[in-house]
């Protein structure tokens, strides 16, 4: 009876998690007539209808490069730059170590609407307002501190003597990361790396604030600017949310392992 009373709960879960996706591939297939209607649940005639007109009555292609673009450059950006500093932070001898890590947290702590109008005013005098060049710029810096203080937990985890053994045999700090360290806490390292990737994705406030045309518009954005006037078209806005959410589930989906081993790193001692 335990395990029976587990498994409803394991997939009450489930259901309520999927709940909202599953609503939405309901509406993407509906026809327009069935829209506003409950009942029925289903459609009585599914239809491709609003994938055609997403995928060729909108330059949503466009908006799915735009968004793969930002989001590959911040992750690439803020690993590059985050996995060095936490190393440093977490194996080298630096001081006030603690001072630093809660000065670089607390930069991200401040509400994104307090920060926007500073930002935005700094991308115009740059003359960087309406470009990729601006989000990559914005989510580096905002995901920044998310993965220094993940990856600077994984170097921690990792032995020290591991980094003696390097040195003695004549490697560099440097050299030390890059062929030792830098290995040994890949899983965390990806970890944050698909954080970062997701956040990236998912942003919105400074995407509608940065963008004004389609050339650097995000798909959050465009999603969002689908309503008219007169008429919000939720069979496209719903096929419009399925598109963009696949990636993100096919990129779970393929490093899956890899990210249950981030997560897990440490959690069993040796």
């Amino acid at each position: 009876m335990k395990r029976f009373w587990t498994a409803i709960a394991l997939i009450a879960a489930i259901l309520w998690s999927l709940g909202p996706f599953l609503w939405q591939v309901v509406t993407s297939v509906k026809p327009d007539n069935e829209l506003a209607l409950l009942p029925p649940l289903l459609p009585s005639a599914p239809t491709l209808d609003h994938y055609r007109i997403v995928v060729n009555g909108t330059p949503f292609l466009r908006f799915m490069a735009n968004s793969m673009v930002v989001a590959f450059c911040s992750t690439l950006l803020s690993v590059a730059i985050g996995a060095p500093a936490a190393f440093g932070l977490a194996k080298l001898r630096v001081r006030w170590k603690g001072l630093i890590l809660l000065f670089i947290l607390s930069a991200s702590m401040f509400p994104p609407i307090a920060t926007v109008s500073p930002l935005y005013l700094i991308m115009t005098a740059l003359r960087l307002r309406d470009t990729l060049p601006a989000l990559i710029i914005t989510y580096t810096s905002l995901s920044l501190p998310l993965c220094v203080w993940i990856v600077t937990n994984f170097f921690r985890r990792v032995p020290d003597e591991i980094l003696f053994a390097a040195r003695v045999d004549g490697c560099s700090p440097l050299q030390a990361f890059w062929h030792i360290m830098l290995p040994v806490a890949a899983p965390g390292i990806f970890t944050a790396a698909l954080l970062v990737f997701i956040f990236s994705w998912n942003e919105f406030l400074f995407a509608l604030t940065f963008t004004a045309t389609p050339a650097s518009r995000t798909i959050p954005v465009a999603i969002a600017l689908f309503p008219g006037v007169h008429e919000v078209p939720w069979g496209e806005i719903a096929a419009a949310s399925i598109l963009a959410t696949l990636p993100l589930i096919l990129l779970v989906v393929v490093f899956q392992r890899r990210i249950v081993e981030g997560l897990t790193a440490g959690a069993v001692k040796g």
